[in-house]
């Protein structure tokens, strides 16, 4: 892997995008995206994790993030590891699913294509982790996370979209998920 996507200044402030194998649209559905929620309260809380700003679109996740000591590498890797184990679950449990044999069957090939999973491959490998070195790089991947779905067309304005930092940044109203606020 390029050294230039690997978390190597562990002190420094990164954009991270990760997506799911094959871009399967999973996050259509509240369920899911709440999984991802808790995982990433749960890593803010216990594993060290400060998330400055993210948005949840429906087969990727954009987010601005730091550590307080453990590596990013590591919370990462748990952080993908239990959410695709969980939504996995929750895909197979869920009666309502009516892409389900379709989606299992998409995750069970591309885990039978990779040596690093036992059944199913949920996400991506890569996180593609970008340190962000100054102001203007912020405030650019800033616009770009919250305005991923104006550009896709789901709202028309960024702080209309319910599972992204903008409401954090542009109203006042109670978030989805409490982030640090980037001057």
């Amino acid at each position: 892997m390029s050294q230039k996507y690997k978390f190597l200044n562990q002190d420094g402030l990164y954009f991270v995008s990760f997506s799911t194998v094959f871009w399967i649209d999973v996050f259509t559905r509240t369920e899911y995206r709440d999984i991802l929620i808790s995982s990433f309260k749960f890593c803010q809380k216990e594993k060290d994790l400060n998330v400055y700003a993210y948005c949840i679109m429906t087969n990727h996740v954009h987010m601005i993030i730091s550590t307080r000591e453990r590596p990013l590498s590591d919370i990462f890797r748990d952080m993908k590891q239990f959410t695709a184990k969980r939504i996995l679950k929750a895909i197979d449990e869920n009666p309502q699913e009516s892409r389900k044999k379709w989606m299992l069957n998409s995750f069970g090939y591309a885990g039978r294509k990779s040596s690093s999973n036992e059944i199913y491959q949920f996400w991506q490998h890569s996180n593609h982790p970008i340190e962000i070195t100054d102001a203007k790089m912020m405030r650019q991947k800033l616009d770009y996370i919250h305005n991923n779905p104006v550009v896709a067309g789901f709202v028309q304005y960024p702080q209309d979209w319910l599972y992204s930092s903008a409401k954090n940044y542009l109203t006042d109203e109670l978030p989805v998920l409490e982030v640090i606020l980037l001057e």
